[in-house]
């Protein structure tokens, strides 16, 4: 290929339609057919990144090798097509103007009045660009945040605009939109994506291709409708119907022919020949599963769909490589008492803990632990679910009385976990957590040794306190070792509890490096040991 391409990604009429998986759906059918790829998210928000964002507000925040606080939609790429993301994959309009002010404020611009048209819009053109201009990638996909009509989204419409006529075959815009189905009328409704799509228009921007979420098929009059109305050939009509499975929607593409559309847009040559067996064999194993076990997931906020994205989606992963359906029961780690411990977690066969910051909901995930660590039950913790597992084994082992995380209790008398001493300074919260992925040396003969198969892993981190130390011994000689130790500074990274089946925590999140092609070999242990697990 000659240059590179640039894909825009747009949605209509509502957010969550899922402009994510079809740009992930996307990329994975590229790659498939031999193109290298990479995918960035544009996200509206004033926000430097989604770091001090609330799950509450953003889901998940998802952390890249090189320490970059992102957008969850960066996950399913990761989770697609087994190619890492970078700081460049994500931006947000808070990096843009903090770019355009720190220039005005070094007379970069000589003088010029600053403006959204061009210096905003500029900016934005660079960051777009900046992955295609390594030479690295045939295609760089653009989704763009929010929906059309948006106020905080048009100075990245306005970009499109741009690049569309600066760019002529070398861009296609993507417009996903919603094609509803009232049941009243007994029909499905074209009307919301042609008020998208004229939207669209009155920014100057003519989608290429229009991809229709609907939960119900579309027929050839509604295609040929959706086309002559919004100036697209009937071919460029994408249908995207729900699936069960996010992992489905590649093989749907492909049935639509998403892919073909883009490549004859951007006047490549392509052959009939791609490359889904990977893909294929990981939906038959999942829709043809040879058992089933249920697995409960403590955190305080299991009530949102997103946040625990990329745990739930590792835990899928991992239940393919052992044939085996799970069930994930999601228990808010604030309902959680001693009294009705056991009957929360009555049938689960393992116990997964997860992360999370703050006080809320703490004294239930210990509890939880305790009762994991008691009865033999498989357990997992992560980040704070490890912290917690210290502490609990503190208390309750060790009795240290009152033991706890300095994070959650600044006077105890028994940090057990304390904040990192290259911490104990800083005081803005934005990018400043330990982020991103550091080297971690296994202890010969543990159980996570022998889960890895290696000496040294690395993994991707985010947080601010540690394991302290100071109490080492003490956890060695009752029988919690420290199996996973960062060979830098002397960072515990991994602790497991020597007789007990299965009973792992981890400094890091395991869960960002699980793909479809690769699942995660601590989830893949741990789902084999739920199994087990009489």
């Amino acid at each position: 290929m000659s240059s590179t391409k640039y894909i825009f990604v747009t949605g209509g009429v509502t957010s969550s339609l899922g402009k994510g998986i079809i740009s992930a759906s996307l990329a994975k059918l590229l790659v498939a057919r031999g193109f290298s790829v990479t995918i960035q998210k544009l996200d509206p928000y004033i926000n430097i990144d989604p770091g001090t964002l609330n799950p509450y507000e953003h889901g998940e925040c998802y952390v890249t090798d090189d320490g970059a606080e992102t957008d969850l939609d960066l996950g399913h790429y990761e989770r697609f097509s087994n190619v890492p993301t970078s700081q460049a994959n994500n931006v947000t309009t808070g990096r843009i103007y903090q770019a355009v002010i720190e220039k005005e404020r070094r007379g970069d611009y000589l003088g010029e009045t600053v403006q959204v048209i061009p210096h905003i819009t500029d900016e934005i053109k660079y960051r777009i660009k900046l992955l295609g201009s390594k030479g690295k990638f045939d295609f760089v996909i653009t989704e763009i945040g929010g929906t059309v009509g948006d106020i905080e989204s048009l100075p990245y419409i306005e970009t499109v605009r741009q690049l569309r006529w600066e760019l002529g075959t070398d861009c296609v815009v993507v417009h996903l939109t919603l094609v509803p189905y009232l049941s009243a009328a007994g029909e499905l409704k074209t009307k919301p994506t042609q008020h998208s799509v004229k939207m669209l228009l009155e920014s100057g921007v003519q989608p290429d291709i229009i991809v229709c979420r609907t939960e119900r098929s579309l027929n050839d009059a509604l295609r040929h409708k959706i086309a002559l109305f919004c100036n697209v050939a009937p071919s460029s009509v994408i249908e995207s119907i729900d699936a069960e499975s996010i992992y489905e929607v590649p093989m749907l593409m492909k049935k639509e022919g998403l892919d073909v559309e883009v490549l004859k847009k951007t006047k490549i040559s392509y052959s009939q020949d791609i490359d889904l067996t990977q893909l294929e064999d990981f939906l038959y194993k999942l829709k043809h599963p040879k058992c089933s076990v249920d697995i409960a997931l403590v955190g305080k906020y299991v009530e949102l769909k997103d946040a625990y994205k990329s745990i739930n989606e590792a835990l899928i992963h991992a239940s393919v490589s052992n044939q085996c359906k799970i069930k994930i029961k999601l228990i808010h780690s604030e309902e959680i008492t001693k009294d009705n411990i056991a009957e929360k977690l009555e049938g689960m066969k393992a116990i997964l803990v997860a992360p999370g910051f703050g006080e809320r909901g703490i004294e239930g995930k210990i509890t939880a632990i305790q009762y994991a660590r008691e009865n033999k039950l498989p357990f997992f913790g992560i980040c704070l679910g490890m912290q917690c597992a210290v502490i609990e084994f503190s208390r309750n082992v060790l009795k240290l009385e009152g033991a706890h995380s300095t994070e959650m209790n600044p006077k105890t008398h028994h940090p057990v976990i304390d904040i990192m001493e290259n911490q104990k300074k800083i005081s803005c919260k934005g990018g400043t957590m330990r982020l991103g992925a550091y080297p971690c040396s296994l202890e010969k003969g543990s159980k996570a040794a022998a889960i890895y198969k290696k000496e040294t892993i690395s993994e991707r981190h985010r947080h601010r306190y540690e394991f302290n130390d100071f109490y080492l011994e003490d956890f060695k000689k009752n029988g919690m070792i420290p199996s996973g130790i960062n060979p830098e500074d002397g960072l515990v990274e991994i602790i497991e509890l020597k007789d007990h089946p299965w009973f792992i925590g981890v400094q890091f999140h395991p869960e960002f490096k699980s793909t479809v092609a690769n699942a995660h070999p601590l989830f893949v242990s741990f789902i084999k040991a739920a199994i087990s697990c009489k």
